[in-house]
């Protein structure tokens, strides 16, 4: 039997971001983890416009190519774990809408949070980006990753990674494998 693929999607975009290094740890981390065959996928590499298809996702009828690659790779998750800033105490624009370009892909799947920012560490984005979430039928965990003061964890593009950062993955790693297995009967098999 084929592990469930676990998908550590880089939320931030901008040019000298510190998101892509905590991503690459991360994945790392979840690589070594072994409950999931694990893929990076980078929101700047992706490179989606702004949501601009005519019909409602929920109809699933994309129009744009861009659109319908997006979905594919989604699809191929049967979980997630977003790495985010946290930007004027909310998450970043490219976030949402990335998220916003799809509605059944998301569904009945777990997502996890791997945040960063200042002396808060993005609690308030993982918060709103909950909300979201289950707007969405997925199952956000209260498990997650915060990384507060992120300067003085990454410098240099290096990781300095501490024992909470990766105790709370190991933990936040297997409640995304438990819920996994839980709703893999609740999606559609088409």
């Amino acid at each position: 039997m084929s592990r469930p693929v676990l998908q550590v999607i880089v939320g931030s975009t901008r040019p000298g971001r510190v998101g892509r290094p905590i991503a690459d740890w991360f994945h790392g981390v979840a690589s070594s983890h072994g409950a999931f065959d694990v893929e990076l996928v980078d929101l700047a590499e992706v490179d989606l416009p702004l949501f601009d298809e005519p019909r409602h996702p929920r109809l699933g009828d994309y129009e744009h190519e861009h659109t319908r690659r997006w979905s594919d790779t989604i699809s191929r998750g049967d979980a997630y774990v977003f790495d985010v800033p946290e930007y004027n105490h909310g998450y970043n624009a490219a976030v949402k809408n990335a998220i916003d370009f799809l509605f059944h892909e998301w569904q009945r799947k777990p997502i996890g949070f791997v945040s960063y920012g200042g002396v808060a560490g993005g609690t308030r984005a993982v918060q709103q980006l909950k909300t979201v979430a289950a707007a969405l039928k997925m199952v956000p965990l209260p498990e997650a990753v915060y990384i507060p003061m992120v300067g003085q964890v990454v410098r240099d593009g290096e990781v300095r990674a501490t024992d909470v950062m990766g105790d709370a993955a190991g933990v936040m790693l297997d409640e995304l494998a438990r819920w996994s297995g839980a709703l893999e009967g609740l999606r559609p098999t088409d």
